[in-house]
């Protein structure tokens, strides 16, 4: 099976691929009793905005799926954030946009931070061999996954006393509907993690981490290959992902077949949009 050409039907699916798991993962969060991280889901017309009070990053205060059509409400969205005082991202795919958008967001005291690319593939229809040191399995119990939270907690460059707060957060994905984690190990110890979340015949790579001492020994292209073979288990026709432009995260998922389906431009407000009374 050939990889389809992008066209602006397949770019509407694999835009709603990421909008379904971060929503998904985000309101897993919000659903924890007293939904004590302060989480926030708000549509506006057909865009989202996401906000979690506890978490100041980019992908947790973003805004997904914009378009012409919602112009008329980036007044509306600005607005909702700066009353949480809270910096927060709009992600602009190349669907639905023309220089009206761009131009209205720069009006609005946005400008454009930085790129972000956008990968679709194939699944795999072989199950992938690994190396003789090398294994993974598919988290299923808490034991496991405190493995992952530790990985995951080191391998964004926290410290193991922040664990804690990964264990919290991303319980809510352990068994969930649409949603498989894996644990990579190397010589019997737990080393890598990924994620991935499936929804309308495709499969979104949603999270990848090693811990730091074991980078560079092909973990993390033997879990991308497992999550393609997953995604083919589980009748996908596509296999999609995101990262940095240029990473290595990027060039991993390039070096099994993975090929651009096009760059993401990230805009941010200007930091003295307050004072200018956007």
């Amino acid at each position: 099976m050939r990889l389809p050409v992008i066209n602006q039907e397949l770019a509407e699916k694999i835009q709603q691929s990421e909008i379904d798991y971060l929503f998904s993962r985000i309101n897993s969060i919000r659903e924890r009793e007293g939904n004590p991280e302060g989480v926030e889901i708000v549509n506006f017309g057909r865009t989202t905005a996401y906000y979690i009070k506890t978490m100041p990053w980019g992908i947790f205060n973003s805004v997904k799926g914009i378009s012409d059509d919602e112009i008329d409400k980036l007044g509306d969205i600005t607005q909702f954030y700066q009353t949480k005082d809270r910096t927060f991202q709009i992600d602009v795919n190349p669907i639905h946009c023309s220089s009206k958008l761009f131009e209205s967001l720069s009006k609005h005291g946005f400008y454009q931070s930085c790129y972000h690319s956008v990968l679709y593939g194939l699944p795999t229809v072989e199950q992938p061999k690994l190396p003789s040191n090398m294994r993974i399995v598919e988290i299923d119990t808490e034991t496991e996954f405190d493995s992952y939270a530790e990985i995951h907690c080191l391998g964004s460059g926290m410290s193991l006393s922040d664990k804690h707060h990964f264990i919290k957060n991303n319980i809510g994905l352990l068994n969930r509907p649409g949603w498989k984690l894996f644990l990579g190990y190397l010589n019997d110890i737990p080393a890598g993690v990924a994620v991935m979340h499936i929804s309308n015949n495709i499969a979104s790579c949603t999270l990848a981490a090693t811990t730091p001492q074991y980078r560079k020994r092909g973990l993390q292209t033997a879990l991308l290959h497992r999550r393609m073979y997953e995604a083919y288990k589980a009748d996908c026709k596509l296999v999609v992902a995101q990262a940095s432009f240029g990473s290595s995260s990027q060039n991993n998922m390039e070096r099994v077949g993975f090929q651009m389906a096009w760059t993401r431009s990230i805009w941010v407000p200007h930091k003295n949009n307050s004072e200018r009374g956007m």
